[in-house]
């Protein structure tokens, strides 16, 4: 295998041989609890960063916070934190013990820019750094679990224009204990917006991808798929909202979700064992 701007090495690869049939299709979600979901919520930020105040994101933070409690997650809000702040909540919370835990989340309500996220001191943190502490290789309690990140905030300052359409409780390490695991795999990051692309908010009624994830999980959440919810808020939010502005250069503009999965297993966040465990003996009888 040649590597880009490096000499060539003798490298080989194999393939791990593994019984698929041993492996489940579906996270399992036979746990005590669902799991623990932090709430980022930035609305002010220190004066001398100039930074306009999300108005808003309360709304979204409301809602966020009683529909994830719905779903069944343990929910703490933080308002208005720095970028140490945001990392040190995170580090503390990969370092907690989740061996009870079926999964993981964490919402990010703030200024953004492509993949990075403010603090309230104007200072910018790559996302990924905020995640990094979740990996399989530092937060052992949650390996094989999913981690889920939404994301609330513009990836740019692009805006999209639209175009006019014609039409309108089996343990997942039981089948093989020596498997190695990537350490980045089981995350997900659901994104309000493209990448380069400013994300819409609404001072009265929240932010258009956080109206839509709230309505489609308040709907769906115990009994469709993670992707399949989220396919679903991106439909929402690409065919339900539109911009209203007396600045015609941001009138009737549209936005589109981005989501981006590292997930192994299908996700129900339902949480219904006797599901998993059917699904999973179907499985085996297929083979």
């Amino acid at each position: 295998v040649g590597l880009t701007g490096q000499k060539k090495k003798n490298y080989s690869t194999s393939l791990v041989k593994t019984t698929w049939n041993q492996v489940p299709a579906y996270y399992n979600m036979n746990f005590e609890k669902l799991g623990k979901c932090i709430i980022i919520n930035n609305k002010n930020f220190d004066k001398e960063t100039g930074m306009d105040v999300r108005y808003g994101t309360d709304k979204d933070a409301g809602a966020l916070l009683k529909c994830f409690r719905s779903l069944g997650f343990e929910v703490t809000i933080y308002n208005d934190c720095s970028c140490a702040k945001m990392q040190d909540l995170l580090k503390q919370a990969s370092e907690e013990d989740h061996s009870n835990s079926a999964c993981f989340a964490c919402i990010l309500l703030s200024h953004g820019e492509e993949d990075s996220i403010y603090g309230k001191d104007g200072m910018m943190i790559p996302i990924k750094d905020l995640a990094v502490h979740f990996r399989g290789d530092r937060c052992k309690t949650l390996l094989e679990k999913p981690k889920l990140f939404f994301i609330q905030a513009s990836r740019g300052t692009e805006l999209d224009d639209g175009i006019q359409a014609d039409s309108g409780s089996i343990s997942d390490t039981d089948a093989n204990p020596h498997c190695k695991i990537p350490v980045e795999a089981d995350f997900l990051f659901a994104y309000s917006t493209a990448p380069g692309y400013y994300s819409w908010r609404d001072p009265g009624k929240g932010s258009w991808f956080v109206q839509a994830l709230c309505s489609v999980l308040d709907e769906h959440g115990k009994d469709l798929e993670i992707m399949h919810i989220l396919t679903r808020v991106n439909c929402r939010v690409a065919r339900h909202f539109e911009s209203q502005s007396y600045d015609l250069c941001r009138n009737e503009k549209k936005q589109i979700p981005c989501v981006v999965s590292m997930l192994t297993k299908e996700l129900y966040l339902g949480y219904r064992p006797s599901f998993y465990l059917q699904s999973y003996e179907s499985s085996l009888m297929s083979h």
